[in-house]
């Protein structure tokens, strides 16, 4: 990534976060984040213009009972994703614990997922996710998915699609460098929200803003 490439980057994850701060209404309705394009297609004749918003793209990865987890897996269906790996020594813990109040909030609703991905598939098999699932009382993978997967995929999804840093970094504490966001996806593949998952106030927000788009 080049020097004007990495500013703009920056520049979109402040962006992002920036929609982080609470709405305050719980109707207001929630912002399509990320890049958009006006498309312009002929109905009837007549030449209009529809507005295309930035989308999750294609994935397939394993989670920790060994299925396969695609787009399809979660097509029509709410989900918050988030980064980490199992040997984190600093953030990781911290949003499993603030994941596990969105987990229970929600984890019986059909329509909610979650999607938490390694960033070291190296070290965090399936059976390595099963044991790290099963440590914080998640027994299967109805509602939450613990994935691994070809790394370069992980970080290409991170970054290109959930527009997060999730990255090998061997100058970073445990070798890898990624952020707390949780990214909130609604049914169509749109990011709706981006939130710390450090903070607990942030955590708050996603919980009030969920419903917004599940319809609970």
């Amino acid at each position: 990534m080049d020097t004007r490439s990495s500013i703009l980057y920056l520049l979109l994850l402040s962006l992002l976060f920036s929609q982080c701060k609470p709405a305050g209404d719980k109707k207001t309705p929630l912002p399509k984040l990320g890049n958009w394009h006006m498309d312009e297609k002929t109905v009837d004749g007549k030449v209009v213009q529809d507005t295309v918003y930035h989308k999750i793209s294609d994935f397939s990865f394993i989670n920790q009972d060994g299925e396969t987890i695609t787009n399809e897996s979660v097509d029509g269906k709410v989900y918050v994703a988030d980064f980490f790996f199992t040997t984190c020594p600093t953030i990781c813990p911290i949003m499993k614990k603030e994941m596990l109040r969105v987990y229970e909030e929600f984890g019986d609703n059909p329509n909610f997922k979650i999607l938490s991905h390694s960033i070291d598939p190296t070290h965090d098999t399936q059976e390595v996710l099963k044991d790290y699932a099963q440590k914080l009382g998640i027994e299967d993978a109805e509602t939450w998915n613990f994935l691994t997967g070809d790394p370069e995929k992980i970080y290409e999804i991170g970054q290109t699609s959930y527009l997060t840093t999730a990255q090998e970094d061997q100058t970073a504490a445990g070798g890898f460098l990624h952020s707390g966001a949780f990214v909130l996806v609604d049914q169509n593949g749109h990011i709706r929200g981006v939130y710390d998952g450090t903070k607990a106030e942030q955590v708050d927000q996603l919980i009030t803003d969920i419903p917004k788009i599940l319809g609970k």
